[in-house]
């Protein structure tokens, strides 16, 4: 019964193999000419002006979150209108639940003021 899995861990071996013999390559074969420039903390075209462990608003993340339970919903759309016709009136129904509870939720967030960005 572990034969069946012999191709699968031979694709793993090569696989792994061929990712660690192009970072050794690219290591041993590479230019390495280090600089202050080159060496020095980059972000966005300007230096560092504050320190790396700053507080981020928790707003930043609610709307994180509200995009990932929003966007989550195309997996069940999708599949879902493919085999509409197939489910008739009960799968409608169901969508329609499924949907409105997403509404309701958009609404609730709307309403707190979690959408708001200052």
């Amino acid at each position: 019964m572990l034969g069946e899995y012999l191709p699968t861990l031979l694709f793993l071996i090569v696989a792994s193999g061929i990712g660690v013999a192009l970072l050794v390559v690219g290591h041993l074969l590479g230019p390495k000419r280090p600089s202050l420039a080159k060496l020095s903390p980059y972000e966005c075209g300007f230096e560092a002006f504050e320190d790396a462990r700053m507080q981020f608003d928790v707003r930043y993340y609610l709307v994180a979150i509200q995009f990932i339970i929003f966007d989550l919903e195309i997996i069940f759309l999708v599949p879902w209108a493919t085999v509409f016709r197939d489910l008739g009136v009960v799968g409608l129904v169901e969508m329609g639940i499924f949907v409105s509870m997403l509404l309701l939720g958009f609404i609730y967030v709307w309403k707190k003021g979690a959408l708001e960005w200052e």
